[in-house]
């Protein structure tokens, strides 16, 4: 659903904010530590793998990726797929390709591991990748063996899931979950093909040491890599506003039933609250005794608001348009 034409025009014209205030932020309380152990056991579970396939959302293709896993893991083939592509803009497909391709990836899926898109490819991709390749202390092995990685909440144990679906037609191998840390060991080996005989060891979710950017780390918890409380649902919710806001997607608008776009994150949230019924009764002391006052419940509202942006229900989305384009990250976490 859209803005009707007066509205969507009026909305087009506001002055929106140009950068978003990220000073004071702390990043290092939002991703505490890098996860060493699990990297450690990764590492140590290299000899019997011959490919990886990392998973990333396709709503941040350039930004968030864990760089430790290249220089951990070593050179064993790697495939990269972007999951979530349903929830992602891809308008801009091409260049993104482009861009990754640049940085040394040349082999990328987009893929929707809920509906099986373009899951099929990945089984032949990288059974193309090892043949071409030197199978390093497995030479005699007929089976193959691949190691999934990823940040917290990609997809990575659906994309387990989903392959078991196509090529095994069986159903749940790992659990899944819609936050960070379902997977929190690396696991013993699924199968998730006869034909090639394919093993895939699950792995539990690994942030980079260290965060380029605060608006990359509320890029990635805007797509649930880190628990919400961590960084604030009102905060998250102010930088999705602005998001949206700023390459004027206002689908938010028709979505809420408000009156016009907004860039004051305060007033949206009491106007969604007021929509859905969100309130809360609070006491207030005065000279005279205690009064209940209604007030809007601003963080159940940020809730539903961040909720329905990962549903998928304001249209897909590309968070990375500000790097695509060459703009980088406003602030350096030093």
């Amino acid at each position: 659903m859209r803005l009707a034409p007066r509205a969507l025009c009026s909305a087009a014209q506001a002055a929106w904010r140009e950068n978003f205030p990220v000073l004071g932020r702390d990043v290092a309380r939002w991703f505490p530590g890098h996860m060493a152990k699990g990297l450690k056991k990764m590492q140590s579970s290299l000899k019997l793998v011959d490919c990886i396939i990392e998973v990333h959302d396709a709503r941040i293709p350039l930004s968030g990726r864990n760089p430790l896993f290249q220089e951990t893991l070593g050179l064993k083939p790697h495939l990269l797929v972007l999951n979530k592509m349903d929830l992602a803009d891809l308008t801009e497909q091409q260049k993104i390709m482009q861009r990754l391709e640049g940085e040394g990836l040349k082999n990328v899926i987009f893929t929707n591991c809920v509906k099986d898109e373009n899951v099929k490819q990945i089984i032949p991709t990288v059974t193309e990748l090892i043949g071409s390749s030197h199978r390093y202390h497995r030479g005699e092995n007929l089976e193959y063996c691949i190691m999934v990685i990823g940040v917290p909440n990609v997809g990575k144990s659906s994309l387990i899931n989903s392959l078991r679906r196509q090529h095994l037609r069986k159903g749940k191998a790992t659990r899944v979950g819609g936050e960070p840390g379902i997977t929190r060991a690396v696991m013993s080996r699924i199968q998730v093909s006869e034909r090639p005989l394919m093993f895939l060891l699950d792995t539990p979710g690994v942030l980079a040491p260290r965060i380029e950017s605060v608006e990359t780390g509320l890029k990635l918890a805007l797509c649930g890599t880190v628990l919400d409380h961590l960084v604030g649902e009102e905060t998250m919710a102010d930088y999705l506003l602005y998001t949206l806001n700023k390459y004027q997607r206002f689908e938010y608008v028709q979505h809420y039933g408000l009156g016009s776009a907004c860039d004051n994150i305060e007033r949206m949230l009491k106007s969604v609250a007021v929509k859905l019924g969100k309130t809360q009764k609070v006491k207030i002391l005065t000279g005279t005794g205690d009064v209940n006052v209604i007030q809007p419940d601003y963080p159940a509202a940020a809730r539903d608001f961040l909720h329905t942006f990962r549903r998928g229900l304001l249209g897909p989305v590309m968070l990375d348009l500000d790097v695509l384009r060459g703009h980088p990250p406003a602030e350096t976490v030093s």
